[in-house]
């Protein structure tokens, strides 16, 4: 069975595929996640075409954009038809949630995503919590699941601080709060439970416990029974320099060797990773995708924050940086259940991903900023920049999201990497905009990277 990354000093091998030549390729999406996967699929020998819906200003240069409202289900599926598409892969969550790999199986599509019950893992906190501990995978306590407002804060009286209240539904990365005050944790409760800010996905309240360590995202690509580990990455979710402001979808990321000991990577699969599998088995919910956990490393082991049904956002810009093998090949081998005997290679090293964000961004981002830069961030060796929220006008860049772009770079070691990083961002020209300074610096304290001015 698959399950090793080259980062901890291991003996990479090639992926042994079954070679699916001239394949066409549809992804669904269109921020940055899904331009690093169209740049990356590009790079295939075996692709012939690419197309991404929506898309955005970016992946236009690297895939062909079609309209889509990534929620419709049926028109996915529609497009997909109409195309000819060989595989469509799903890069954000919300289709999976709404059924898109049911729609596709029905009519007898190639798909990468797992179907609608699996997909509840992201979909539903607690349905989360329930399938962990029926299957006995290490997670945070549990003080209950919630309905009403009233209940909720009333629980806050006998929980041990900090406490985690997590909205039960999806809220793009921004539905949980940590926190050891309970006039916060209350106030929390009410904007989600009564304040509408997340509509549904807040109707239903999950209170834990707040364990401590360093987090990690480990994230496996799976046929349901075989799997391959991809490079383990660290995402800073405040908007802010150390991890202060409000969560966002994530400011940067990066991945580096040694992150995992061997003996830890070893029972982050044995007690984490291969349960979850054998659980989805269990209960007969068929699995084909991206399995993103969400860890804690505590002093009793890894135990799963959250489980996401995709690849992760910025994570999948400093993963792909550092992939040495045919992304294509595998994620068509994961949809046809053939990973037996698979692995992956990884360039050695590291590679980090910095977010440049709008101003006001995350609760209220300024849109419609012309892009300045661009060619000159990419000039820098080592780096690629990846679009999330921008459109094109001619050969011009708008902003048109929160987050705008990825400023990713790989190199020898993560200071290497990260002085690449930082030297392109500074090139990009934004009116307002905003990137953290420290991405990656928990690693290195000793080293200095000399101070980049933001944006504007």
């Amino acid at each position: 069975m698959g399950g090793g990354v080259d980062t901890a000093g291991r003996t990479a091998v090639s992926f042994l595929f079954l070679q699916t030549n001239n394949m066409k390729i549809l992804i669904i999406g269109g921020g940055g996640r899904e331009h690093a996967m169209a740049w990356k699929l590009r790079q295939s020998a075996s692709v012939e075409k690419i197309w991404c819906a929506p898309g955005n200003g970016g992946i236009s240069r690297d895939a062909e954009c079609m309209p889509l409202n990534v929620g419709d289900v049926k028109t996915a599926a529609d497009l997909a038809m109409k195309l000819g598409a060989d595989l469509t892969i799903v890069g954000p969550e919300l289709p999976l949630v709404q059924g898109i790999a049911d729609e596709f199986a029905r009519r007898g599509l190639a798909i990468l995503g797992p179907p609608k019950t699996a997909a509840q893992l992201e979909g539903s906190k607690i349905f989360a919590k329930e399938f962990m501990a029926r299957n006995g995978i290490p997670t945070a306590g549990v003080y209950g699941a919630f309905e009403s407002t009233r209940e909720a804060c009333a629980k806050l009286d006998s929980v041990a601080w900090p406490v985690v209240v997590k909205a039960d539904g999806l809220c793009a990365g921004k539905g949980v709060l940590v926190t050891s005050s309970a006039s916060e944790a209350k106030e929390f409760i009410e904007r989600l439970m009564e304040g509408d800010e997340f509509g549904a996905a807040g109707n239903r309240v999950l209170l834990e416990e707040g364990i401590t360590g360093k987090e990690l995202s480990y994230i496996i690509l799976t046929d349901g029974t075989d799997f391959i580990s991809l490079a383990p990455t660290r995402d800073h979710k405040r908007a802010f320099d150390n991890d202060e402001g409000p969560n966002t979808g994530g400011m940067g990321t990066y991945s580096t060797d040694g992150m995992l000991t061997r003996e830890l990577e070893q029972q982050i699969l044995e007690k984490i990773v291969r349960p979850t599998l054998a659980g989805l088995r269990k209960e007969k919910m068929e699995y084909r995708g991206f399995i993103f956990f969400g860890l804690m490393l505590t002093r009793d082991g890894a135990k799963v924050l959250e489980y996401n049904c995709r690849l992760g956002d910025p994570e999948t810009q400093a993963i792909l940086l550092r992939a040495d093998f045919d992304f294509a090949a595998a994620c068509m081998d994961a949809a046809l259940a053939r990973l037996a005997g698979a692995s992956a290679k990884w360039f050695p090293g590291a590679s980090i991903c910095l977010v440049v964000a709008s101003e006001g961004y995350p609760s209220g981002p300024v849109l419609g900023k012309l892009i300045g830069g661009l060619e000159e961030a990419e000039k820098v060796a080592h780096v690629a920049v990846f679009h999330a929220g921008t459109r094109r006008e001619v050969n011009d860049y708008y902003t048109s999201g929160g987050r705008i772009l990825g400023v990713a770079a790989g190199g020898d070691s993560l200071l290497e990497a990260c002085r690449a990083a930082y030297d392109a961002a500074s090139r990009i020209k934004i009116p307002g905009a905003h990137y953290r300074k420290d991405i990656g610096m928990t690693e290195f304290r000793q080293a200095k990277i000399a101070e980049v001015p933001a944006n504007g």
